[in-house]
């Protein structure tokens, strides 16, 4: 009986209405993950055939590409930055953006819910690593780095945001510095791909731009501990 009513309190534990959830919401995502990418006729390795499948699915095209980006973020292999980049060429820069930002916020809030509920052994499973946020100087300063790591992306979204999850960051805090985030870099992104079809110059300078960004943020990391990311973050 007490091995019984051990096993019974363990399961409880582990069984919460959050953990289900969360678990439910995973598993949803990894069917919607292996079917975009093995089943779909969408080719990431091709901007114009990309560009047609998106519009090829009409006004059903903004759900799907709402529903794909949040499936990006929560399982990591599933590439988010071409199909943002395509969205700029179908709807504009700033209708594409709106839609983007919705997807990769709702994303995210549910990789931290995943990461808050689930924990680190769940994360490292599905990314193959495990981020550590020091929350020793607070949340407003966890917000800051959740805002700073969106605003130039070196680091993926969906580390970023499980790691919040996983540090017990408020939910209210990640949600802003999420959302305050995304919108710079998701501006640039679509602008990149709506540039296209205004000129090459123009595209291959947001090129330079984006890639600049991701470049000297982890140098400034790196050499002089910009922002004391060194401190607080941790990539395992």
């Amino acid at each position: 009986m007490p091995k019984q009513k051990q096993i019974r309190s363990k399961l409880s534990a582990v069984c919460t209405l959050p953990n289900l959830v969360s678990f439910s919401f995973l598993c949803l995502c990894g069917v919607a993950g292996w079917w975009f990418l093995t089943q779909s006729d969408l080719n990431f390795s091709s901007p114009a055939e990309l560009v047609q499948s998106i519009q090829a699915l009409g006004t059903s095209g903004v759900v799907a590409y709402i529903g794909f980006l949040v499936v990006a973020i929560v399982i990591g292999p599933v590439p988010s930055t071409p199909v943002t980049i395509a969205g700029g060429l179908v709807w504009g820069p700033l209708q594409a953006s709106l839609y983007a930002v919705i997807g990769l916020a709702l994303g995210s809030i549910a990789a931290y819910g995943i990461g808050r509920t689930l924990g680190r052994a769940t994360v490292q499973a599905l990314t193959g690593k495990v981020i550590y946020f020091s929350n020793h100087r607070g949340d407003k300063y966890l917000g800051w780095l959740v805002f700073v790591t969106h605003v130039f992306p070196f680091l993926p979204y969906d580390l970023v945001s499980y790691g919040a999850g996983i540090s017990g960051m408020s939910l209210p805090v990640f949600a802003v510095a999420n959302v305050l985030g995304l919108v710079p870099n998701t501006l640039l992104l679509t602008y990149m791909g709506s540039s296209f079809g205004v000129g090459l110059p123009f595209a291959l300078a947001l090129v330079v731009v984006f890639f600049a960004m991701l470049l000297i943020l982890p140098w400034g990391v790196r050499r002089h501990n910009w922002l004391g990311l060194r401190d607080t973050i941790r990539i395992e």
